[in-house]
């Protein structure tokens, strides 16, 4: 793991740190901070405009209702609002930190690099895809007749976190990318919206797709196997738990990749 690991508490107070400052730099321009929780709820609205518009021409999609699939769009969009507030800086690490030199200050300061990368900004526009994802699942819910115990609270919880992480790891290892290409963008952009499809039950896809989303871009475990589970459709145990493990592993898949990236980093000299 990495080093910052060994030192949480430290680590949480200067995150908590990290966060007042940027909440305030963020009060101080209050429009452009609505603005940008905003502008996400705004951009979500559309993507569900279109499923409702498919929905309403096909109430059955291969077995499953409007409300089955606002579950399951929900359950993602919580998981990646996880990522756009708390490690949305990955997208930048080549562009504005590797080209422009400015990375070498991690370099020479007393804090894990990586921890101070993701502290370094806390993205709000991540807020707006939180409130809609919530809002989703809580309709959805509602909907299906779920009824929320304090286990299925729990289960919620645990795999939205898990969600989040699997987006996180995947957006590391493809970040890396950055030491070498001066912009990951492109890397990390191919991976990422490979999530759109995690949107849908993976059911109504080519069988090649399904495994793709499960076995090797695992964004399944953010959406499908978790809200088929709330559902109560029989699914393998591996699936309907699996998140948390999923997580774990590709969290420490890139977490290697960041230290092999982080050893062959070679300053710009600007």
């Amino acid at each position: 793991m990495s080093a910052f690991t060994g030192a949480l508490p430290h680590y949480t107070a200067l995150y908590w740190l990290f966060f007042k400052n940027r909440i305030k730099i963020l009060m101080e321009y209050r429009v452009n901070f609505l603005i940008g929780a905003v502008s996400t709820i705004i951009m979500q609205a559309a993507g569900l405009l279109t499923i409702w518009v498919v929905m309403s021409q096909i109430p059955d999609l291969d077995g499953w209702t409007l409300p089955e699939i606002l579950l399951i769009y929900g359950l993602i969009t919580l998981s990646k609002s996880i990522n756009h507030m708390f490690a949305d800086n990955l997208w930048t690490l080549g562009r504005d930190y590797v080209r422009t030199g400015t990375f070498d200050r991690f370099m020479v300061r007393p804090v894990d690099p990586l921890f101070h990368l993701l502290a370094d900004r806390f993205c709000h526009d991540g807020i707006g895809n939180f409130l809609v994802g919530l809002a989703l699942v809580l309709i959805a819910a509602a909907r299906l007749g779920i009824s929320w115990t304090p286990g299925q609270i729990l289960y919620l919880a645990v795999m939205v976190l898990s969600g989040g992480f699997i987006f996180i790891a995947l957006n590391l290892m493809t970040s890396v990318s950055g030491f070498w290409l001066m912009d990951s963008v492109p890397v990390t952009r191919v991976v990422f919206e490979m999530h759109e499809f995690a949107k849908y039950p993976l059911t109504i896809y080519p069988r090649f797709i399904g495994v793709l989303l499960t076995a090797v871009i695992p964004y399944g475990f953010a959406s499908f196997y978790p809200a088929s589970y709330l559902m109560g459709r029989e699914m393998p145990a591996a699936f309907a738990w699996g998140a948390p493990l999923v997580a774990a592993v590709l969290m420490m898949i890139g977490l290697a990749v960041w230290r092999f990236g982080l050893r062959h980093y070679s300053s710009t000299g600007t």
